[in-house]
């Protein structure tokens, strides 16, 4: 069992005074985890196939492919062009992801000095902009040329911000350190 799973279960237990939980029902907990890229301009066949194969050794499911929904002239788009890959995960695969994420890949990140808490949104989702995948094991660091970066969204069941908030501070995500005094 891995520490993001375990984490969530005891959610109730430190979260329930502080939000008059009656229930475990109540407690927060992640739905799922939606991790997503744009394939860029270069838009041909070996491109997306290296990106779909990156981002499958990176999350162990296969990425769906997304198409424009319209044609941009001025983008040089058309309609049905595959524009990125998407994948969403549950279950076993989605702790496992998460543990690698906040243990491994965010320490990994050059500068990383914590996620910014504005990054939650009013419904209690967290969504991580990631510039290089290269942070994370899997991919092989020999073809540095063909870097992207990824968006990873975390889906809770959180009813707003505050709650959220304590949330993932319980389940051990790093955000900044905010300074009580500002240099000024």
């Amino acid at each position: 069992m891995n520490i993001t799973k375990e984490k969530q279960q005891t959610a109730y237990d430190s979260l329930s005074e502080r939000f008059g939980f009656t229930s475990a029902m109540q407690a927060p907990r992640i739905e799922k985890v939606v991790v997503s890229t744009g394939v860029g301009k270069k838009r041909d066949a070996k491109t997306i196939e290296l990106i779909e194969d990156r981002l499958m050794s990176i999350t162990g499911q296969k990425p769906s492919q997304r198409a424009a929904r319209m044609s941009i002239a001025s983008f040089k788009v058309r309609e049905g062009d595959t524009v990125g890959l998407q994948v969403t995960l549950r279950g076993a695969r989605m702790y496992d992801f998460l543990d690698k994420l906040i243990h491994i890949a965010l320490p990994r990140t050059r500068d990383f000095r914590g996620l910014s808490k504005r990054a939650i949104d009013e419904m209690g989702n967290l969504t991580i902009g990631v510039r290089e995948h290269t942070i994370f094991p899997e991919t092989s660091d020999e073809d540095v040329k063909d870097v992207f970066g990824l968006a990873i969204t975390i889906v809770t069941n959180c009813k707003n911000r505050e709650e959220a908030e304590a949330f993932f501070n319980h389940l051990g995500v790093p955000f900044k350190k905010e300074e009580e005094k500002r240099r000024k």
